[in-house]
């Protein structure tokens, strides 16, 4: 077996341990059905009794190989894939809240998570309560009830990069009896492991840094296997009592710390068929071998685009929490000392045609609605990503009418920087 104790061997050996004869590379199982001689076999594995695979929906081996390298690179007990970053969002609260419970959450995040949960989880009768990543502990406190079931919040906020403060939002989760969710997305494993500060789920949109090239939608659940579902039973029946669809199997009996995926897998990837393409896969598998080598790049490039922006009198405030004098460097330097990641926000002095301007007088960077790849790009969220959002909504969210965020590649630094150069040049503040 592969002796795999670094991350950046993690990359590229994690999550398959090759026998003899066997593929040097995880294989693509690019089928469906899964073929078997007893159909009592077939009707344990229908049963969670034995573990195998029978319906891709469900399960796949490429899906899952891939999943364990993430889960490793995590420090987890157990992981799976889904479709996409959203459904990674979903799954890992709706896994565990149901109408008439609660969700305390960051007020800085993903527009589409901010939608997903003020708006489509709402209509489905879980409610939530939003708070500043940095509040004070008081702020969070205030912001719970009987009803709270999680805490979720981004290690660092898209796109306002801000830098969660975990001591408090982890005394909080113990406090209250709650697993603390964050999703991980930006810094990555390679630059921040939630569960060191007091996670309990990490999830990640695979679309961005893991993937990195911008070819394959995809998501991840990890879960640590940390938190103690049975000393929280009544809030958590659903792990913790009979499930009838399954003979009155009960999940953290029958799994332990694999409860939670076992049962998102079970039941949520069952109903819900958010499962990725075992090709996708495959080729998210391929690209996390260099995710380490790629992070190392895209911080280096960041802080010097950072530190560009900084002396440009176009711009009026420049957000990297590696950049010395930001406000949350002293919290990135505690959490992730070695970087936090690509994306630089900034603000343009002028209106938004100013804005516009300047991006479309870029040459090498481009306008995307994307982030976190090889190629630098660059967004006006308060008009595309956040744009289903309330002003009062946008204020929360860290999204001012100004900021325009730039996703930093891995291309030369200083070609990078000559071209937002020559299109800062060619407006006039």
């Amino acid at each position: 077996m592969t002796q795999k104790t670094k991350k950046d061997t993690i990359c590229v050996h994690g999550g398959y341990d090759i026998e003899n004869g066997e593929p040097r590379n995880i294989p693509i199982i690019q089928s469906t059905t899964f073929y078997y001689k007893s159909s009592e076999q077939m009707a344990r594995l229908f049963d969670l009794s034995e573990s195998g695979y029978f319906y891709t929906r469900l399960q796949n081996p490429t899906n899952d190989m891939t999943a364990a390298k993430i889960c490793e690179l995590e420090g987890g007990a157990a992981a799976m894939l889904t479709s996409s970053g959203q459904a990674a969002s979903f799954f890992s609260l709706f896994n565990i809240c149901s109408a008439g419970e609660h969700i305390v959450c960051s007020s800085e995040i993903y527009g589409g998570t901010m939608n997903l949960l003020s708006v489509t989880m709402k209509r489905m009768g879980i409610t939530c309560t939003f708070v500043r990543p940095d509040c004070s502990e008081e702020e969070l406190d205030n912001a719970f009830k009987k009803e709270t079931r999680a805490i979720f919040a981004e290690s660092v906020s898209n796109p306002s990069m801000a830098v969660l403060n975990f001591e408090n939002f982890s005394r909080a989760s113990q406090k209250y009896g709650v697993p603390f969710i964050v999703d991980n997305t930006f810094p990555t494993p390679i630059n921040c492991r939630p569960f060191e500060f007091g996670a309990h789920i990490v999830i990640h949109s695979t679309t961005k840094y893991m993937d990195g090239h911008g070819t394959c939608v995809g998501g991840a659940i990890v879960d640590s296997g940390n938190f103690d579902w049975d000393k929280y039973a009544d809030k958590y029946p659903g792990l913790t009592q009979p499930d009838d669809s399954y003979h009155g199997l009960i999940y953290t009996k029958n799994f332990g710390k694999q409860a939670y995926i076992v049962k998102a897998v079970a039941q949520l990837m069952r109903d819900f068929g958010a499962t990725p393409a075992p090709q996708n896969s495959f080729l998210l598998n391929t690209h996390l071998e260099t995710l380490a080598l790629r992070m190392e790049k895209h911080c280096t490039n960041a802080l010097a685009v950072a530190q560009f922006l900084k002396t440009r009198e176009e711009v009026s405030w420049v957000r990297h929490p590696s950049l010395k004098g930001d406000k949350y460097y002293d919290l990135a330097q505690k959490y992730m000392p070695n970087g936090t990641c690509g994306v630089v926000s900034f603000g343009i002095k002028g209106n938004r045609e100013t804005a516009t301007k300047f991006m479309e007088s870029l040459q090498l960077c481009s306008i995307a609605t994307h982030v976190a790849d090889t190629k630098t790009c660059l967004l006006y969220p308060a008009g595309t990503t956040h744009r289903q959002l309330s002003d009062k909504q946008l204020l929360e969210a860290g999204v001012g009418a100004d900021l325009i965020r730039l996703s930093v590649g891995i291309e030369n630094t200083d070609d990078i920087i000559n071209d937002l150069k020559q299109a800062f040049d060619k407006i006039n503040i």
